[in-house]
């Protein structure tokens, strides 16, 4: 690191109980939440650190962090102390009072003793549960030349979509001149009328700035949130501007998803599944580092005469996996998953140590970690079924956890007689 990293200090918020992801999130906090196989959501933002030449960062928890600082510890032991570099974690101390984090204002606020003894001129402020690519480099360049007190990374969204995110209006020279959380009639770009800047949560201050504006809001009665309550007071007090988000996934598209809710978590691993997907995950230019289990390589057994080899198409298949004599259609895989035979699995997401017995069918699907499927289990096929047995979403996806007992539908006779001639012949 040298000149403007060396001033600058990360402080990813990863306390975030993710609600709306629930039972996803009932033992873990969303920024540890598995994606696209071996990955946590925190391995984006931190990937974009570390791709952005910024080495310097404290990740703040608070909501059931056991496995998310267990897979920090595991997977980011990456920097150099002797250089000045760390990834730390600062759990709640309650520094400044008896509470727990209040908002994301708060969270930084009760952290500021942390971060004022490592002296940085700026810090960027970073959400923990975001998938996208982005050079933080080139955002804390142009605050630096804009002479920004306060530099907030912003979206291009279509009005009509533009209600369900904090908006942000800004002058001809990108200056904020507004901020409004989920606005009625959010204010358009000028220039591209049908078009509104969308706040990601992403900033970056001057580090004076940033104290005394949390101390502001620390004295008063308010949300303590960033986008509600800290960023529309400074506008009026300091030059803040906004950064068009430039995208480093290089596709026609720009992406940024918060994958929020169960159905957008959802599509957002089965689009890793196309042969073109919209998220890249196989750019040399811009790696994607976690932590890798020491696991063997997947396997894909029987391919005698008589019993069908397992096979999976179009899907991600992490290590330590092992596909036997069933098939995988347009699924994520995440390490150590074991399927058993005569399985059908299609467009499905299964976390690491999931044993999915003979015979089962399981179809839109999430199973979470460490589930043993049943025999005969069927999981995506009998609505009613699956809905008084399982969480389901409004678009029909099912979420299936270690509390839970899938339906077991009995197994037909020509199924039997498949299993029977195949273990004879094995």
């Amino acid at each position: 690191m040298s000149g403007l990293f060396d001033d600058s200090l990360v402080i990813v918020l990863a306390g975030g109980a993710g609600e709306r992801l629930f039972p996803l999130t009932k033992e873990r906090a969303k920024p540890g939440v598995y994606f696209g196989g071996p990955y946590r959501i925190i391995d984006f933002v931190l990937s974009n650190c570390i791709n952005s030449g910024l080495r310097r960062i404290y990740i703040a928890t608070q909501y059931k962090s056991l496995s998310l600082n267990r897979h920090i510890r595991m997977g980011w032991s990456i920097v150099s102390e002797e250089l000045g570099e760390f990834i730390e974690i600062l759990p709640p101390q309650k520094r400044i009072g008896e509470q727990w984090y209040q908002g994301t204002a708060d969270a930084v606020f009760q952290n500021l003793y942390s971060i004022l003894r490592e002296a940085p001129r700026y810090v960027i402020v970073l959400s923990g549960d975001h998938v996208y690519k982005m050079d933080y480099g080139k955002m804390l360049r142009f605050h630096q030349d804009r002479g920004a007190a306060v530099t907030l990374a912003a979206i291009e969204e279509p009005i009509a979509d533009a209600s369900r995110f904090g908006i942000v209006a800004i002058n001809d020279q990108d200056q904020v001149t507004g901020f409004e959380e989920k606005p009625k009639h959010p204010a358009s770009i000028p220039g591209s009328p049908d078009f509104a800047l969308a706040s990601m949560g992403i900033y970056i201050f001057d580090t004076q700035v940033l104290v005394d504006a949390l101390e502001a809001d620390a004295a008063q009665s308010s949300h303590h949130d960033f986008g509600k309550d800290v960023i529309p007071a400074l506008i009026h007090e300091a030059p803040v501007y906004a950064y068009r988000f430039y995208d480093e996934n290089k596709k026609a598209s720009k992406y940024w998803r918060d994958i929020g809710t169960l159905d957008a978590y959802y599509e957002a691993n089965m689009d890793l599944c196309h042969v073109n997907p919209e998220f890249n995950l196989y750019d040399p230019e811009w790696p994607l580092r976690t932590h890798q289990p020491q696991a063997p390589p997947a396997k894909f057994v029987f391919a005698e005469e008589g019993r069908r080899c397992g096979q999976a198409l179009d899907s991600i298949i992490s290590p330590g996996c092992i596909i036997s004599g069933s098939t995988v259609i347009g699924s994520v895989l995440c390490p150590n998953v074991r399927v058993h035979s005569f399985c059908h699995i299609e467009q499905s997401m299964l976390m690491p140590g999931v044993r999915v017995g003979r015979h089962a069918r399981i179809r839109r699907a999430i199973i979470d970690r460490d589930v043993i499927i049943p025999r005969g289990a069927l999981i995506g096929f009998n609505p009613d079924e699956d809905r008084r047995r399982h969480t389901v979403t409004d678009s029909g996806i099912v979420v299936v956890t270690t509390e839970d007992e899938p339906f077991v539908a009995p197994l037909d006779e020509a199924a039997l007689e498949r299993e029977q001639t195949s273990d004879r012949g094995a």
